[in-house]
């Protein structure tokens, strides 16, 4: 019975990784097709993507500092989608997160480089995770919808960060909204000088690694499978359902959190407003196309990232619009949302391909 088990589930996942990569496949060609038509050269423009951001040590080193923060916002939806929770306030956690970080490299000082690093990167953990418990409070006891209440307190929290930074925060003499510089102890280490890469990716990867394990190994994580898969399975199993979802929906915001950690600690050294750039939705498209698996999570976020590498790159290099590299974006996202699309594609082909073989098979009796 297990070897079943098994077995149904390495094909559930076969089939979900064999779907990212038909979406992933269709919406490059697609991405070349749109170039062509706009009047650009698809070539000189996948060049100018990926030939600088995986060909050079800078260029490789930028794709993997704006995968970081991709990585923990994917995560986070993955975790959540594992007990079929929508976690759209990833954005809002993330600031929560940078801006309890930035608080905390700012204003505590005289710590070990070490201690100091964590406290920034515990603060922000705490910040993400309170902000989604409050989601998942709602949820469980108020039958509240998470999505809309994660999209609500995006923008509450957003606000109210905003406020921070340009109100009883705000860095003397600054034009623009943020607070006060981190001291030097909290500030994360760069991989490559002159570059964004710190050791946040590393964070990034062990809670990955850390996720995969509990999901795969841990008690935990087969009430999280069995409360996602049967509701009324994991009820009858005597699994506690409200407290699944409250401490997985939790710990989804807490690992947005170290999210803006990342950033304020390793990019910005400092809480900027606005300095995320749809970090957390975006981490929606990555998990769905990692098939929500926290490794795959780790490898989808640095083809994302290597996009946005390259749209830097084709900002700097080319006259081609970077909006190009965006619908490349937008249509991994609508073909790895619509799975069912991509299975009715595979099937279209695989017609094709024995109608094709057919139309030769006759061809050859003909002619024998």
């Amino acid at each position: 019975m297990i070897n079943k088990v098994d077995n149904a589930k390495r094909i559930r996942m076969r089939n979900s990784f064999t779907n990212s990569f038909v979406a992933l496949v269709i919406s490059l060609l697609l991405g070349m097709l749109l170039i062509g038509i706009s009047g650009y050269s698809p070539i000189e423009s996948y060049i100018a993507i990926f030939g600088v951001s995986l060909g050079t040590v800078k260029g490789f080193a930028l794709s993997l500092s704006q995968a970081t923060p991709l990585m923990f916002t994917g995560l986070a939806f993955a975790l959540a989608y594992k007990v079929k929770m929508i976690n759209t306030g990833a954005e809002g956690q993330l600031y929560a997160g940078a801006m309890a970080a930035a608080l905390i490299g700012a204003y505590i000082t005289n710590l070990p480089t070490g201690i100091h690093i964590f406290l920034g990167f515990l603060a922000a953990f705490l910040a993400g995770g309170l902000v989604a418990f409050i989601v998942a409070l709602a949820k469980v006891y108020l039958n509240a919808n998470e999505i809309i209440m994660s999209l609500m307190l995006n923008e509450i929290i957003i606000l109210f960060t905003s406020y921070l930074a340009n109100g009883p925060l705000k860095s003397p003499g600054s034009g623009v909204g943020q607070t006060e510089m981190i001291a030097d102890s909290a500030k994360l280490t760069k991989l490559i000088p002159q570059t964004q890469l710190t050791t946040a990716i590393f964070v990034a990867i062990l809670a990955a690694c850390i996720l995969q394990y509990v999901l795969e190994k841990t008690v935990f994580g087969y009430e999280i499978k069995v409360t996602g898969y049967n509701l009324n399975a994991a009820n009858v199993a005597g699994i506690h359902v409200s407290k699944t979802y409250l401490i997985t929906f939790a710990l989804s915001g807490a690992i947005a959190g170290l999210g803006g950690a990342a950033m304020a600690l390793g990019v910005n050294y400092r809480f900027i407003e606005g300095f995320s750039s749809g970090y957390g939705f975006a981490g929606i498209s990555i998990a769905a196309l990692a098939a929500y698996n926290p490794i795959g999570v780790i490898f989808s976020a640095f083809l994302i990232g290597v996009l946005k590498s390259g749209t830097i790159t084709l900002n700097r290099t080319t006259n081609i619009p970077v909006e190009l590299v965006d619908i490349i974006q937008v249509l991994v996202l609508i073909f790895v949302a619509a799975p069912a699309l991509i299975k009715t594609i595979m099937k279209w082909t695989k017609k094709i391909r024995v109608k094709s073989g057919k139309v030769q098979k006759t061809y050859g009796g003909e002619n024998s």
